[in-house]
């Protein structure tokens, strides 16, 4: 089997390094002029990992798409613009799965619906999300990770094709709750960084509560379980995502309320402002989200911003 990972940064590299190691034929592809994808094709490594002889490093959209299986893994911004380019070539009946966690932040729409409002032909498409740093699947440390799609004979053929004793699978069809457990745990973890970063480390612990309790609402408002918020995708991906030092959100949130520079922007930020969106356009309160929206956007104090969050007035837990 021929696989090809589009996207070639660390995740991307990673999903191309798990794919030859699973023994299929594997294409990583990346822009022309990737800083990335240049270092791949000279030096056939990166800071994580080295390639294996069976990972072909490529440029042309054209190789790439050769392929029956492709994993989408770039920032969830450039998915629209990706899929535009997609939309020129024959990929009729090939199988795309989404292996990103974000919502576009113009729209507040999920990726499958920006991929499904650019890709006119008939493709099997399905979401692979939940726990898991490169760093540690490099050194062998295994991890759980969740597939979905609106169909389960999709999802069962993509568990059986990456299963590993590396990475075990579980199955899901509530595409929506997936999708926005996934996105907004990052959102969660800037916020968890700016706890720590003030020395408010011991208030993650009400974050960890309060956090999946703000993101059921929202998806069960959108059609979607609220039940998937407690699985893989969202609390399932909390230790790597709010205490691990690998966690990208949680180190920008901590970096950000010290008023230092970070080298990346955090994915988390531009969900943090599609989320905005969808709390107006589904009448749910966020107040988490909203808290990291108004510090980083609106320049809001953050000592004052998550002390009025965590102090906000009684009411009961569960409503």
């Amino acid at each position: 089997m021929k696989v090809s990972v589009l996207g070639c940064g660390r995740w991307g590299s990673f999903l191309a390094w798990y794919s030859a190691k699973l023994g299929y034929e594997v294409i990583i592809w990346g822009r022309e002029n990737s800083d990335n994808l240049r270092n791949l094709a000279e030096n056939r490594r990166n800071e994580y990992l080295a390639l294996p002889n069976s990972v072909s490093v490529e440029s042309s959209l054209k190789m790439a798409l050769s392929s029956d299986i492709l994993i989408i893994a770039i920032g969830a911004q450039g998915l629209r613009d990706l899929c535009r380019k997609l939309a020129s070539h024959r990929i009729r009946n090939k199988t795309f799965i989404l292996c990103m966690k974000g919502l576009e932040e113009t729209t507040g729409k999920r990726l499958s619906q920006v991929f499904r409002e650019e890709i006119s032909e008939p493709v099997d498409l399905a979401i692979w999300v939940g726990p898991g740093h490169v760093q540690e699947f490099i050194k062998g440390v295994p991890s759980c990770m969740v597939i979905s799609s609106e169909r389960i004979e999709i999802t069962k053929k993509i568990v059986d094709i990456f299963k590993s004793d590396l990475i075990r699978f579980y199955y899901s069809e509530d595409v929506i709750g997936n999708e926005i457990g996934a996105a907004s745990k990052n959102v969660m973890g800037i916020a968890a960084g700016m706890l720590d970063g003030l020395g408010l480390s011991s208030l993650k612990g009400p974050l960890m509560a309060r956090g999946p309790r703000e993101i059921s609402r929202l998806v069960r408002a959108m059609g979607g379980s609220e039940i998937t918020v407690y699985g893989l995708c969202h609390v399932g991906d909390y230790a790597a995502t709010l205490f691990s030092k690998y966690s990208h959100n949680r180190r920008f949130g901590e970096v950000f309320v010290n008023g230092k520079r970070f080298d990346k922007l955090a994915e988390g930020v531009s969900t943090a402002g599609a989320l905005m969106i969808l709390s107006k356009q589904y009448n749910v309160e966020l107040p988490i989200c909203e808290a990291v929206y108004n510090i980083i956007k609106n320049g809001q104090d953050p000592q004052e911003a998550l002390r009025e969050l965590f102090l906000r007035p009684m009411k009961y837990e569960f409503y």
